[in-house]
C-alpha cells in the first residue's frame, strides 16, 4: 500500500467518524430539547423520556432541523415560538457535543 493509499484511507475514516459524531450529537441534542419541551408541557419521568424519543424520531422526516421545529411548535403552541426552539436547538447542540467529548 502506498502513502497515498494510506492518506486516502485516513481521510475516509475521519470523514466517517465525523459523520457519525455529528449524527450522535444531533440525536443527543434532539433528546435534550425534547426533555426541555416535555418539562414545558408538564411531563415527567417515563412520559418525558417517551416524548423526547418522539422528538428524536421526528428528525428523520427530512434533512435539517425544520422537521423538529415544526413538531415542537405544534406541540408547544403558545409555550415557545419557532425562534425560541431554534435557539434552544443551537444551545443544546453545544451541550450535546460537550457531553459526547467528555464520554470519550
Amino acid at each position: 500500500m502506498t502513502t497515498f493509499d494510506d492518506r486516502a484511507n485516513a481521510f475516509e475514516n475521519k470523514f466517517a467518524h465525523d459523520a457519525e459524531m455529528l449524527f450522535r450529537a444531533e440525536a443527543r441534542r434532539n433528546k435534550l430539547v425534547g426533555l426541555w419541551a416535555a418539562e414545558l408541557l408538564g411531563k415527567t419521568g417515563d412520559d418525558a423520556n417517551a416524548y423526547a424519543t418522539e422528538v428524536v424520531k421526528s428528525d428523520f422526516e427530512e434533512s435539517g432541523i425544520e422537521d423538529v421545529v415544526r413538531k415542537l411548535v405544534g406541540d408547544l403552541g403558545h409555550l415557545a415560538d419557532a425562534d425560541t426552539i431554534r435557539a434552544k436547538l443551537d444551545e443544546m447542540l453545544v451541550v450535546a457535543k460537550a457531553q459526547l467529548v467528555s464520554e470519550g
